[in-house]
C-alpha cells in the first residue's frame, strides 16, 4: 500500500472543531497550491457529516483562491435546509481569514425509479494496459519531463491511460479531437463505507479533467507557458460503487475560448454501469513572456 494513499485516507478523515465546522490538512508534497480535488472531496466530508440517512447526489463547486498547502484548511457547513426527500448544504473552505471555494451540495433519500445509462464505450480494459512503472519504462525518453515527473510520484490513485501516445511529447501540427480516456481507480483497499468511496471518487473526478481541454491543441497541463487552473466543477453520482475498482473516466473538451475550457466526463464501472457525471471549467491563459 502505498504512502500517499494512507496519506489520503488520513486528511479525509476530518477534525470536527465545532457542530458545523472541520479542519482538514493537506499532505507535504512539495505543491505550490492545494490539489483542488483534495478540497472538493474534504468539503464533501465535511457536508456529509451533517446530514443522515441520505446520500449526496449533486456537487457545485467553485475555486475562487488557490489554496496554501502550509496550513489546514477550515470548513464551515450551513444546513440550508432538510426535507422530506432531499437536504441541502453549504460550505465555504476558509484559509488566512479568506474563502477559497464553495460547495453547494444535495443529498436524498434513497428512493427506486427509472433506469438508463448511455454506453460506455468500448475501450482496452485495464488489466491489458501497462502500469505506471511499466509505462515508464517502455516509453523512455518520448514522455516529456513534466509528465513523467507527475507519473512517476507516489499516488493516492493509480492511472492507466487508454491512449499512452496522448503523453509522449506532443506536436500541435497532429491533430488530435479533445478526448482522453482513464483508468482510475484508489491505490489500495478502501473501508466499505459508501461516504469514503464518494469522497475518493470526488478526489479523482478533479485529475487529468482540464487537460483535456488541451489535446487537440498539443499541449498539456505542464506546459511551462500555460496558466491553468480550475475556475468551477460539478459532480453528480448516479448509481452506488467501489473507488477500490477500476473505473473508466470518459473525458471530451466541447469548447475552448475566452481565455477559458470546458470539459465534461463520465466515469463507468468496469461492468459499463454510470457512475457519476461531470463539469468542470478552467481558465487556460498563456502567460506574458
Amino acid at each position: 500500500m502505498s504512502t500517499a494513499f494512507e496519506d489520503l485516507l488520513t486528511i479525509l478523515d476530518l477534525e470536527r472543531i465545532e457542530k458545523n465546522i472541520f479542519r482538514g490538512k493537506s499532505p507535504d508534497v512539495g505543491w505550490q497550491r492545494v490539489f483542488g480535488g483534495l478540497v472538493i472531496s474534504q468539503a464533501l466530508v465535511a457536508v456529509s457529516r451533517t446530514v443522515e440517512h441520505r446520500s449526496p447526489h449533486s456537487l457545485h463547486c467553485y475555486f475562487l483562491l488557490p489554496g496554501d498547502p502550509a496550513v489546514p484548511i477550515v470548513y464551515e457547513v450551513e444546513r440550508v435546509r432538510d426535507g422530506a426527500s432531499f437536504s441541502t448544504r453549504r460550505c465555504v473552505a476558509v484559509q488566512h481569514g479568506h474563502t477559497i471555494f464553495v460547495l453547494s451540495a444535495s443529498f436524498q433519500v434513497a428512493e427506486a425509479g427509472l433506469e438508463h445509462n448511455s454506453a460506455m464505450p468500448d475501450v482496452t480494459p485495464p488489466e491489458q494496459l501497462p502500469g505506471m512503472e511499466a509505462m515508464l519504462s517502455s516509453m523512455g525518453s518520448r514522455i516529456p519531463d513534466g509528465v513523467k515527473r507527475y507519473f512517476e510520484r507516489d499516488r493516492p490513485i493509480e492511472l492507466r491511460p487508454v491512449d499512452l501516445s496522448r503523453f509522449t511529447k506532443l506536436s500541435p501540427d497532429r491533430p488530435r479531437s479533445a478526448t482522453q480516456q482513464i483508468w482510475m481507480r484508489a491505490a489500495g483497499r478502501l473501508p466499505d463505507d459508501p461516504a469514503i468511496h464518494r469522497a475518493v471518487l470526488a478526489y479523482l473526478s478533479d485529475m487529468t479533467l482540464l487537460d483535456t481541454a488541451l489535446v487537440s491543441h498539443g499541449r498539456s497541463v505542464f506546459d511551462g507557458t500555460l496558466q491553468v487552473a480550475s475556475l468551477d466543477h460539478v459532480l453528480w453520482f448516479h448509481r452506488p460503487f467501489r473507488a477500490d475498482q477500476w473505473m473508466l473516466y470518459d473525458q471530451e473538451s466541447p469548447n475552448a475560448s475566452g481565455a477559458r475550457g470546458l470539459c465534461r466526463g463520465a466515469l463507468y464501472s468496469q461492468d459499463g454501469q454510470l457512475i457519476a457525471s461531470v463539469m468542470q471549467e478552467g481558465l487556460i491563459r498563456q502567460k506574458a513572456l
